[in-house]
C-alpha cells in the first residue's frame, strides 16, 4: 500500500517543482528586464549630456557589416530642421574624435568598460572612419581589413542598441 501512495503523490511532487522552477526563471527574468531599464534610462540621462538632439526624436541605427559598420543617426520627423541639424553636427564633431582614437564621448554614456571600446581605442588607426551627410540626418561609416576591429565594431553597435532601447535600432 506504502508503494502505491508513493506512485500517486509523485505526479505532486513534480507539479510542485515545476511551478517552483518556472516561478524562478519568471523572477529572474523580470529582475534582468528591470535591470536593462534601468540601464536605458541611466544611457539616455547620460546621453543627454553629450548628445545635443532630443533622443524622442531621434532614431540611431547600428548595422553591423562585414568589414565593420554603419552607424545612422536620423530625425524622427524628417521636416525637423533643428534636430537634423544638431545631428549632423554632432555626428561630424565625433568622426573627427575617432578619426583621431578619442571615443571618451560614448564612453561617458556608456561607460568606460563598454563592449568594443578598448580594442577601437587601440585599433583606430587600422579603421576608416567616414561622415556622410543625410537629408534627415548623418551616418557614420566604420572600415576595416582586420577581423578583431570588424568584430570590436560588432561589439560595441550591440552595446549601444541594447542600451538606447527604443531609440535604436
Amino acid at each position: 500500500m506504502k508503494v502505491n501512495n508513493q506512485l500517486i503523490h509523485r505526479p505532486k511532487i513534480f507539479w510542485i517543482a515545476g511551478l517552483i522552477a518556472l516561478a524562478i526563471v519568471i523572477g529572474a527574468s523580470l529582475y534582468r528586464q528591470a535591470v536593462l531599464h534601468q540601464r536605458q534610462a541611466e544611457v539616455a540621462m547620460r546621453g543627454a549630456q553629450v548628445m545635443p538632439f532630443d533622443l524622442e526624436k531621434t532614431t540611431h541605427h547600428f548595422e553591423p557589416l562585414p568589414d565593420g559598420g554603419l552607424q545612422t543617426v536620423v530625425a524622427d520627423s524628417p521636416i525637423d530642421p533643428e534636430q537634423v541639424k544638431l545631428i549632423q553636427s554632432h555626428l561630424k564633431e565625433e568622426t573627427a574624435k575617432f578619426q583621431a582614437g578619442d571615443f571618451s564621448d560614448p564612453a561617458a554614456i556608456h561607460g568606460d568598460a563598454m563592449p568594443g571600446l578598448k580594442q577601437l581605442r587601440a585599433g583606430h588607426r587600422n579603421m576608416t572612419v567616414e561622415y556622410t551627410t543625410l537629408p534627415d540626418g548623418g551616418q557614420i561609416r566604420y572600415t576595416t581589413q582586420q577581423p578583431a576591429l570588424v568584430a570590436a565594431v560588432h561589439d560595441w553597435f550591440a552595446a549601444q542598441r541594447s542600451d538606447h532601447g527604443h531609440h535604436a535600432q
